[in-house]
């Protein structure tokens, strides 16, 4: 019989595994997130130990993989080498021999067994399914954001509301548990209680604590992440949110119930489980030569990234641009600007995080709901909404639209719905079916702040997004803004398509409110006074680029100049043209995409499952000038952050880009990096099967656990892969004393170099990656030698 675990230490171990789960948020609003969070404190073979137990997940690719790579030259036995020489590992192989003799595949990862596992094995009962399917219809009900027909009242705990509901629920009696329902109804009346009582009764020691818990948990699947998300969003406010010890408690008690029905033919194989949970997480052999492998085949990326950024400058256009048009940073923007560019040499582009600054709550039009258009690391500043009091009538068409919307997709009313405007409807359902629609709608009344910031809090938010887009001398007489957005019909996942930097709205609502800010003559005249004049004529428009369509629309009626008519009537040509380059370039790697034709069409079709591969091989970080990039092609795969570290003094914009965009891409990078090698865990299954469940996210079929992570369909085009799992490169010009100064000062941003999560380059004044970081704030120069062109 175990010692008794001090409650203390119980509470702490149920908290950190409660943080090894990452968060997901809600369809409406969903952004990447990076899932391997809660282990950004440790390498990747630690974490591929770790979550080999808890979850049967993998953290690389099959070895097959690899070896293909190696065979075809792509992977370089200098590649190997450094890979090797890198490895800090303590059970790495002897030499860098052992690489490539080692043609085995491993067996796959298997997580320790739960309770309810063994159970089955005894019984010949599914009860991992069972428990799945009762806690899913649980769940559904209890998070549910307005689309069940019957929910669970939040005022009560999740742990009191579940045991509420359990409590009556004869299907686990049904089944052959007998007593449940008394067992619950006896249980513990705090979830803390409950956790405490079922360590006990299973027999716990302090050691094995974290990585059961965490293991417990992982059996929720994408219910806990969502739990996750609500302590993540309450804590960023300031407060705290107990609901995922409340599912550590409920899952507990069906552990607690089933090792009393089956302890004794299951004793022998339980005590072997708690001794795995006990021991130290520690990689395997085979984990750390896959991880080798697979920092080799990140090697081999960088050296083409390092050719690539070798190669001779694109023309200098003349000294005062024709256009300046900022983009987000996001990958799918930089095929789009470098189309843009080839068409005239008076045209430059810059990136920038795609909510510009403007980090905002916004109520849209006809709308008391705000939207936290910024990214989700960060808490909205400011409050904005569309238009002002706006056509009486307009207002009133614009909520009964949203209602309908409500009404039509609640279980309540759907197939009332149906019934009763199936024939109204016939024809729209016929348009749809074969892509014909109506005109785009008329954009939202340009938005205003609200309340809004006085004059020097204005003229201090210009500045400081301008100063961080080194946006301050040589500006063109027309400046877009260009923020982002994706046209999709029939998508569950359609704000995962949008900005991140938005939090997964589209950013039209932050450029307007920027061009707004920019062309105040009040805001302009307090920028003179510290350094920044903005020429008379110079006029800044808002836009949207359709990255599905590649078609960008102006918002020019915000700020009408009949002077600049000429202007805007040009660059709408140069959009139209680059659109159709950039059309050409991604149907290339489109399934049935043809020469580009098919681009919009696809974007209006509701059967179609990829209407286009968001940031699917996403790969580099680049902050740098434009003009170390410009006309390099770097075929969509790197996040361009325009930088000079030669206007950033006292290097604060380099500070806010290694904390904010460079986390947001690396969140990005990782989301696509799990749900290529550990689909079964971290993807999110397959479209053709989701049901959106709650409002919050999707379900295969008709309950379950909700799925988090990217649909199989938005890295895999039904016959390969499409994503390449690569750690991000992320490339800075600027000093390497400024760079370390800022890891120094963020331990949590420069543990995920530390460990690899990813990598770091300094750029020289070439903008040629010239010194690699090696953790422990060191760096290590590179020579040609090790930076070979690509075969």
């Amino acid at each position: 019989m175990t010692a008794p675990i001090n409650p203390s230490a119980i509470a702490a171990a149920a908290d950190r595994a409660a943080r090894m789960i990452p968060p997901l948020w809600p369809l409406a609003s969903s952004v990447a997130v990076n899932p391997f969070l809660g282990q950004a404190h440790e390498s990747l073979a630690t974490a591929a130990a770790r979550l080999s137990r808890v979850a049967g997940a993998a953290v690389t690719m099959p070895r097959a993989w690899y070896r293909e790579k190696i065979r075809t030259g792509a992977i370089t036995d200098q590649d190997l080498l450094d890979a090797w020489t890198r490895c800090g590992e303590a059970r790495k192989p002897a030499d860098v021999a052992a690489l490539r003799a080692d043609d085995a595949e491993p067996p796959p990862p298997r997580a320790l067994p739960v309770v309810a596992d063994l159970a089955a094995g005894a019984s010949g009962i599914d009860w991992p399914g069972l428990i799945a399917d009762r806690l899913g219809f649980w769940a559904a009900a209890w998070f549910d954001e307005g689309q069940a027909l019957w929910s669970t009242h939040r005022a009560k705990s999740a742990y009191a509301a579940w045991r509420a509901v359990a409590t009556h629920d004869l299907t686990p009696e049904i089944a052959g548990l007998a007593g449940f329902a008394r067992h619950v109804a006896d249980a513990p009346e705090t979830a803390a209680d409950a956790i405490a009582r079922a360590s006990a009764t299973l027999g716990l020691t302090e050691a094995a604590l974290e990585t059961y818990f965490h293991r417990v948990l992982m059996t929720w699947g994408g219910w806990a992440q969502y739990a996750r998300y609500h302590l993540w969003r309450a804590e960023a406010e300031g407060g705290t949110d107990p609901v995922v010890t409340d599912l550590l408690a409920i899952r507990l008690l069906w552990e607690e119930a089933l090792f009393h029905q089956y302890h004794p033919r299951i004793a022998d194989l339980w005590a072997g489980t708690l001794a795995a949970h006990a021991a130290p997480v520690e990689p395997t052999r085979d984990q750390v030569i896959d991880t080798i492998l697979q920092d080799a085949a990140e090697r081999a990326a960088q050296r083409a990234l390092a050719a690539t950024l070798a190669g001779a400058p694109s023309r200098i256009g003349p000294e005062r641009p024709e256009l300046q048009a900022a983009f987000c940073i996001d990958v799918r923007s930089e095929v789009f600007r470098r189309a843009l560019e080839s068409l005239d040499p008076g045209i430059r582009t810059l990136g920038f995080a795609g909510f510009f600054g403007m980090g905002t709550a916004h109520r849209p039009f006809a709308s008391d709901i705000a939207e936290r258009r910024l990214p989700v690391l960060l808490n909205p500043a400011l409050g904005s909404r569309a238009g002002g009091e706006g056509d009486a009538a307009a207002r009133v068409r614009a909520r009964a639209k949203r209602a309908w919307g409500r009404f039509r997709a609640a279980a309540v009313s759907s197939f009332a719905f149906v019934e009763a405007t199936g024939p109204i409807h016939a024809a729209r359902l016929v348009c749809d079916a074969i892509g014909v629609h109506a005109g785009a709608a008329d954009p939202e009344p340009a938005p205003r702040f609200e309340p809004e910031p006085d004059l020097p809090t204005r003229v201090g938010m210009a500045e400081t997004v301008l100063r961080a887009m080194s946006l301050t001398t040589g500006f063109a007489r027309l400046v877009l803004l260009a923020g982002h957005g994706a046209t999709v019909v029939n998508n569950p996942h359609a704000s995962a398509l949008r900005c991140g930097a938005c939090g997964g709205y589209s950013g039209e609502v932050n450029a307007r409110l920027l061009s707004g800010l920019l062309n105040d003559p009040a805001v302009r005249g307090g920028l003179a006074a510290r350094g920044i004049v903005i020429p008379a004529d110079t006029l800044f428009v808002a836009a949207l680029h359709d990255t599905t369509t590649d078609r960008v629309t102006l918002f020019d009626r915000d700020h009408a100049s009949a002077a600049h008519r000429p202007d805007l009537d040009r660059a709408r040509r140069w959009l139209a043209r680059a659109g159709g380059l950039a059309r050409a370039e991604r149907a290339l790697r489109l399934p049935r995409a043809g020469r580009g034709a098919s681009i919009a069409r696809r974007a209006r079709d509701w059967a179609e499952i990829r209407p286009e591969w968001g940031l699917a091989g996403c790969d580099a970080f680049i902050a740098a000038p434009r003009s170390r990039t410009a006309g390099k092609r770097l075929a969509g795969r790197a996040f361009l952050h325009e930088y000079d570290w030669r206007r950033d003094e006292g290097f604060g914009v380099l500070e806010l880009i290694l904390t904010a965009p460079v986390v947001v891409a690396s969140w990005i990078s990782l989301q696509y990096y799990g749900s290529t090698v550990a689909p079964d865990v971290f993807g999110g299954g397959d479209k053709l099967l989701h049901n959106v469940t709650g409002g919050i996210g999707v379900v295969e079929g008709n309950g379950g656990l909700l799925r988090a992570g990217l649909p199989r369909q938005s890295v895999h085009d039904g016959e390969r892969f499409v994503h390449d799992p690569l750690r991000l490169s992320v490339c800075i010009e600027a000093p390497r004393e400024a760079i370390t100064g800022v890891l120094r000062r963020h331990p949590s941003v420069r543990a995920l170099f530390d460990q690899g999560w990813l990598h770091l380059f300094a750029l020289d004044d070439a903008g040629q990656m010239a010194w690699r970081y090696q953790g422990g704030l060191a760096w290590e120069a590179l020579t040609e030698a090790r930076l070979p062109v690509a075969a």
